[in-house]
């Protein structure tokens, strides 16, 4: 007998061997026993935090004017296509970080809104939680991941003797305590198996890493398709090829990553005292080397595997990090740049730097951009999955060669349920609380908190197309 029914719970979930459970995509057959239950049939709201390293260029990243038809600076024309579902926030300041560190007090306390207790070796302290995880401990629990932590660089260890702080500060943006930084995923196939395979299945997985997800899930995704409607029907197949493509871009970059280290002798040594675990080594930072891999691909895998953590509702809360503080990536494989991303960043004014600086911003815009567009594409009732979402993108910088944490570089997108009005670039008055944005970003995400950190109120605004900048570009 069938366990799926034409009315389905939005926890339904599609069972395998090897421990994998797949959740799945809000249909149609979910809302309708949401309904039953007499309560709305409303998707809930995530929330995601993306953060890049190393500011900004200024002048190339404001718009000149304000509201509605704002006309997109040099760094945000990537941007174009999903103008409409971002909002612009300028002159919000993070207060706590202004204390003249270069960028591990900055970069730590994105999130949190505090500052930082120095220190060169393990005894951290954030000086407080961040907004991601307080709306984890609150919410978290109504989902199987209370939070995703994702990112491209692995955590660094020493010391940075320039500023006197520990290389740990600058690898974290997430903080369930004030003294418990999050680790952070950053192999996509790991980060993959984290949403649809048990800690046990996840070991028999490297075992037989040619058994896709789908493959065992098979019989269980036939009955359910016998069982749902038409328009279910199609947004299912829909959901598990854009599963199964997911899975072949992991493999492909796995094959990379394996193909890579084939050629580098010191690498396959300290693997084999690993007991040949290639992942071992991959995610231990003392060992970590970095791969001439396809920057973009990684990130973009990344951000696609939280895309699928959000429309299964695996979690409602995920943050990501382009780089960590300080992040030297180089950026030689844009047209026109030549070096490290932080080198670059310290452009002095120099015209050539400044607009190589301006490419490597507007890479990361187009990150973001990505996203959105794949959040866009990905029905909800009669809305989508960014319709139903909060995405903030920024740094914790203004600029790099100043390392300046005022009117830091903020872009806000989706409606987070229908409570954001986006399309707008709205200035407000000079050194206005970054966490005023928390507060309201919290709000909406069903987490109300009478203020955060430096937060005098929430920041208005947002949810209103007629609102009037306060603050002058």
């Amino acid at each position: 007998m069938s366990r799926f029914s034409r009315t389905i719970n939005r926890r339904t979930v599609l069972r395998g061997g090897l421990g994998v459970a797949m959740g799945l995509p809000l249909l149609d057959a979910m809302r309708s026993t949401t309904l039953a239950a007499g309560a709305a049939a409303k998707a809930p709201v995530r929330m995601a935090f993306l953060f890049f390293p190393n500011g900004v260029p200024p002048k190339a990243w404001t718009p000149a004017a304000t509201g509605k038809d704002f006309e997109l600076s040099p760094v945000l024309q990537p941007m174009k296509s999903v103008k409409d579902d971002v909002l612009v926030l300028t002159q919000l300041t993070n207060r706590a970080t202004d204390t003249g560190d270069g960028h591990y007090v900055k970069d730590a306390a994105f999130l949190t809104g505090t500052t930082i207790h120095r220190t060169s070796g393990s005894d951290l302290n954030s000086g407080g939680i961040s907004v991601d995880q307080l709306a984890a401990q609150r919410v978290g629990n109504f989902t199987p991941l209370p939070s995703l932590e994702l990112a491209v660089e692995p955590v660094t260890t020493g010391v940075d003797t320039v500023v006197g702080y520990t290389r740990l500060y600058g690898s974290h943006i997430a903080w369930s305590s004030p003294t418990t930084p999050l680790a952070k995923e950053i192999n996509p196939k790991l980060a993959f198996d984290r949403l649809f395979r048990s800690k046990a299945g996840e070991k028999k997985a490297q075992q037989d890493d040619d058994r896709s997800v789908l493959d065992l899930v098979r019989d269980d995704a036939q009955t359910l398709r016998n069982a749902i409607g038409r328009d279910d029907r199609l947004k299912l197949d829909e959901y598990l090829d854009s599963v199964r493509a997911i899975e072949k871009r992991i493999a492909f970059e796995a094959a990379d990553r394996r193909s890579q280290l084939a050629n580098d002798p010191e690498a396959r040594k300290e693997i084999e005292k690993l007991g040949g675990r290639v992942d071992a080594y991959h995610r231990d930072p003392g060992r970590h080397r970095e791969r001439k891999a396809d920057h973009t691909e990684h990130a973009r895998l990344m951000l696609d595997i939280m895309v699928l953590a959000f429309q299964t509702d695996s979690t409602r809360i995920s943050s990501f990090m382009f780089g960590n503080a300080v992040s030297g990536k180089n950026f030689s494989f844009l047209e026109g740049v030549g070096g490290g991303h932080h080198e670059i960043s310290h452009h002095e004014n120099d015209a050539k730097k400044l607009a190589q600086y301006e490419k490597i911003s507007a890479w990361h815009v187009a990150q973001f951009t990505y996203m959105l567009e794949r959040m866009k594409a990905i029905k909800e009732g009669e809305k989508t999955l960014l319709d139903n979402s909060m995405v903030m993108f920024g740094s914790a910088l203004r600029d790099g060669n100043s390392h300046n944490p005022h009117n830091l570089p903020i872009l806000l997108g989706g409606r987070g349920g229908g409570t954001l009005a986006p399309g707008r670039h709205i200035c407000y008055t000079k050194d206005t609380p970054l966490c005023n944005l928390y507060v309201g970003m919290l709000d909406r995400a069903g987490v109300s908190v009478p203020r955060f950190a430096d937060s005098t109120g929430a920041l208005p605004g947002l949810d209103d197309p007629n609102f009037k900048s306060p603050g002058n570009v």
